[in-house]
């Protein structure tokens, strides 16, 4: 073997490629913690606090849902409100003729994968703000259809049937159960997607769509693909919602304002990282419950800390983290680490910026 052969074989060996910069083993035991302590909040705390949480819970599968779109897709959606009523009124639907709306809750989610089969069709050509109008319209449209059923209440909706003879307390606990089960579900899913194949291509897509596409990336299906699970899990959050709150209206479960709420979640959170909307969600609980008293102020201040974050930290609140930190709780990315000189051994310093 020539030397410079040689040369070029030690300097291969002496990088590697890695998932996160540090060992995130004992991140993934936190997380464990961290949900069988939620998992004993019912015993711990009183029902109100359940109730808030659960809120908690349904914005955080929101936002992660409509980051999953907006911050690897590139699909800025006005419109997942949609989805949240379709979720909402498939558990109602299938509770009135006998099912309990726990086991409801999977169908209402497949159904809404489904669902979102032919709107895609009718959006995908559209991108930017044409993308957002229309998915806004198609909400509304659904909302009007939905209204024209005089067996679903029409326009002023029907209470949720199936939890007949069920202690209030039980039920409460239930619900609480079910949204953190539903949470649960949508991160772990989110992160599986983006640690497979699929999630390098939406990483790309992020990063520079015309080279993604130029690479030959299918960047059409992926996010066919990215479209039909976030209607999915905005459909779980609905059907959550409907749980909640024991009754199922169009004007509440089609409100615009969720959109927002998860837009807002997400975006100071931070786009593109699976931590941006958990805090960003705790971020919004936190000013609603506040705030929420000082009513039109509310809204404005809540207004005006979007305003700031999207001026002063464009990569939001996380990204302020992982910019001087380098960490990340659900590592999807890779990392290229250097060489290690003899001095160095103990603290290795990554040489290039995650992919």
């Amino acid at each position: 073997m020539s030397l410079a052969t040689r040369a070029k074989t030690r300097t291969a060996e002496s990088f590697r490629v890695t998932r996160s910069q540090r060992n995130v083993v004992w991140t993934g035991a936190g997380a464990l913690v961290v949900v069988v302590v939620l998992a004993f909040f019912p015993f711990l705390v009183y029902s109100g606090t359940t109730a808030i949480l659960v809120q908690g819970f349904i914005v955080l599968t929101l936002a992660t849902m409509w980051n999953l779109m907006a911050g690897y897709a590139g699909l800025v959606s006005v419109g997942q409100q949609g989805f949240v009523g379709l979720g909402a009124y498939f558990v109602l639907i299938l509770a009135l003729h006998g099912a309990s709306p726990f086991a409801a809750l999977p169908v209402a989610v497949v159904a809404c994968g489904v669902a979102a089969l032919p709107l895609w069709w009718l959006v995908s050509r559209l991108r930017s703000g044409y993308f957002a109008i229309a998915t806004w319209v198609l909400a509304a449209a659904i909302m009007l259809f939905i209204e024209q059923f005089s067996s679903l209440g029409s326009g002023t909706g029907l209470p949720l049937p199936g939890f007949t003879g069920m202690s209030p307390t039980l039920l409460t606990a239930y619900t609480y159960w079910i949204g953190l089960a539903v949470t649960v579900a949508a991160l772990a899913t989110v992160y599986l997607l983006l640690r497979s194949r699929l999630g390098l291509v939406l990483t790309a897509i992020r990063d520079d769509e015309v080279a993604a596409r130029s690479s030959g990336a299918r960047v059409g299906l992926a996010r066919l693909l990215v479209f039909v699970v976030a209607g999915a899990g905005c459909g779980a959050a609905g059907a959550v919602l409907a749980i909640s709150q024991l009754q199922v209206q169009p004007t509440a479960v089609f409100d615009v304002s969720w959109t927002a709420e998860m837009a807002f979640a997400a975006i100071i959170g931070g786009l593109g990282t699976i931590e941006g909307p958990i805090i960003g969600t705790l971020v919004y609980m936190l000013l609603q419950q506040t705030l929420q008293s000082f009513n039109a102020w509310y809204l404005i201040i809540l207004g005006l800390v979007a305003i700031v974050i999207a001026l002063f930290a464009r990569r939001g609140l996380w990204g302020l983290v992982d910019s001087r930190l380098s960490f990340r709780l659900f590592p999807v990315g890779y990392w290229l680490r250097g060489p290690v000189t003899e001095d160095r051994r103990s603290r290795r310093r990554a040489v290039g910026d995650q992919v």
